[in-house]
């Protein structure tokens, strides 16, 4: 299963193969993990909670009222 967290990771829940961009496969230590979206994070592919620290959206910023 896979959620995507407004403006966070994707969290991911059971049994997958993740592999690194060489082609190794990337060892779990957990059942959910949560896979880096915004592109910030030092642990790619996992999370590290920097999208909190450059204001990562999901959603398109809401356009300004014109007057």
């Amino acid at each position: 299963m896979i959620v995507a967290c407004p403006d966070g990771p994707l969290l991911v829940r059971g049994e997958v193969d993740i592999f690194s961009t060489t082609g190794e496969e990337i060892q779990q230590n957990r059942k959910t993990i949560a896979l880096c979206r915004c592109g910030v994070s030092t642990i790619k592919p996992f999370c590290d909670g920097s999208h909190k620290l450059v204001n990562f959206r999901t959603e398109p910023p809401e356009p300004e009222a014109t007057t």
